[in-house]
C-alpha cells in the first residue's frame, strides 16, 4: 500500500483546491454565456479522483467516467487548460471543440470519456478491461458512473461478463444520493448499492468518499485484485455534490439546510485540517497553494478566451469516415 506522506497530502490539496477553483470558473463562465449546452459541476466529489489516481498505476491504468467529467481527466493527468478549452467549443481542447462539457476524452493519459448517455460508460468500462487482459497489458480499468445509473440493465450484463471472465475492472458507483434530483432510498428497496455486486458473488463494499485516505485505501485492494487476475471489484463511493445535477437545476428535492451540513464533510476541509494537525504546512502556506490554484484556473480561462473555434468543415473529419462525402454531392444536386 503507497503511504499517506506530508507530500501525499499536500499534492491532495494543490489537486482538490485547483479542481475546486475549476469547476467554480466554469460556473462562472457558464452564466457568461462562455460554455453552452449542459455543464455537470463536480463540487464536493473530489476525493474519489484523489483517491483512486493515487492507488493506480498511470503509466497503463486507464478511466471512463459519465458526463460529469471536468476532473477525472485532471487527475489522470490531462491538462486543464485544454479540458477548458473544450468546454468553452475551442479548437484547442481535448476533442477539438466539438465534445463539450460531457465529452472530455485522451487517448494519451487512457481517460475514454466522458459519456452523455446514463450507464453507458459501464460496458466500454468492461471492454477496454478485456482489451487489457487478451493483450496481456497488466493495465486495470476504472469504470465510474452514478447512482441514477445503477438501475440501467447494462450494469446487470456488464457484472456477469465481467465476473464470468474475470476482467481487470474496477467498478465504482458515485453514490451523490439523488441522481438527476430523485433520492437512491426511491429508486429501490434498500439503499446499499454496493449490495448489487453480491448477486454475481463480486467483491463489494462502501467507503466513505468524502475521505482520499479511504478512498484510496479500498481502491488499492480492489486495483491488486483486479491485476491478478481475480476479476472485478463493485465499490460504492459514497459522496455528495454541493452543486445541483446541472446549471439548470432548481434543486427542488433538497433543502438548503441539508447542504448545508454536509458541507460540513468538505473533502478539501478534511485534507486542510490533517495537513494542519500534522504540522505538514501552516495556514499561510496552504492559502499560497490555494492562491496558486485560482492563478492557474485564470490562466486556463485565458487560454480558452483567446483559442480559436473550429472551422465548420473540421466537423467532417471526425464525424464521417468517407473521404469524398458522396451524399454531399447528392445534396449539391
Amino acid at each position: 500500500m503507497k503511504e499517506f506522506s506530508k507530500e501525499v497530502y499536500l499534492q491532495w490539496y494543490a489537486d482538490m483546491t485547483m479542481w475546486r477553483r475549476f469547476e467554480d470558473k466554469c460556473r462562472s463562465l457558464y452564466l457568461k454565456q462562455k460554455i453552452r449546452g449542459f455543464l455537470h459541476l463536480y463540487n464536493g466529489q473530489e476525493a474519489i479522483p484523489a483517491g483512486f489516481t493515487h492507488a493506480m498505476d498511470l503509466s497503463k491504468d486507464s478511466m471512463i467516467t459519465a458526463y460529469r467529467c471536468h476532473v477525472h481527466p485532471m487527475a489522470m493527468g490531462v491538462d486543464p487548460k485544454r479540458i477548458m478549452a473544450e468546454l468553452c467549443g475551442k479548437a484547442t481542447g481535448t476533442s477539438q471543440g466539438m465534445g463539450g462539457s460531457m465529452h472530455i476524452f485522451s487517448k494519451e493519459h487512457r481517460f475514454y470519456g466522458g459519456h452523455g448517455i446514463v450507464g453507458g460508460q459501464i460496458p466500454l468500462g468492461a471492454g477496454i478491461a478485456f482489451a487489457d487482459k487478451y493483450f496481456e497489458r497488466n493495465a486495470v480499468n476504472i469504470c465510474f458512473f452514478g447512482d441514477g445509473a445503477v438501475r440501467q440493465g447494462s450494469l446487470h450484463e456488464t457484472f456477469n461478463m465481467a465476473m464470468n471472465w474475470k476482467l481487470p475492472v474496477v467498478f465504482v458507483v458515485e453514490n451523490n444520493q439523488y441522481a438527476m434530483g430523485t433520492s437512491v432510498k426511491r429508486t429501490a428497496n434498500h439503499e446499499d448499492i454496493y449490495k448489487l455486486g453480491l448477486g454475481y458473488e463480486m467483491p463489494c463494499m462502501p467507503v466513505d468518499a468524502m475521505d482520499p485516505e479511504k478512498v484510496a485505501e479500498v481502491a488499492y485492494e480492489a486495483i491488486e485484485r483486479a491485476r491478478r487476475g481475480d476479476g472485478p471489484t463493485f465499490i460504492e463511493a459514497r459522496t455528495y455534490r454541493f452543486r445541483g445535477h446541472s446549471m439548470s437545476d432548481a434543486e427542488p428535492y433538497r433543502t438548503k439546510e441539508e447542504v448545508a451540513v454536509k458541507k460540513e464533510e468538505d473533502p478539501i476541509v478534511l485534507v486542510k485540517n490533517r495537513i494542519l494537525e500534522n504540522n505538514w504546512a501552516t495556514e499561510e502556506e496552504l492559502d499560497a497553494i490555494e492562491q496558486k490554484s485560482r492563478e492557474f484556473v485564470d490562466v486556463c480561462e485565458a487560454f480558452a478566451e483567446e483559442s480559436p473555434y473550429p472551422t465548420p468543415e473540421k466537423m467532417y473529419e471526425y464525424v464521417y469516415s468517407e473521404p469524398n462525402y458522396p451524399f454531399l454531392d447528392k445534396l449539391e444536386n
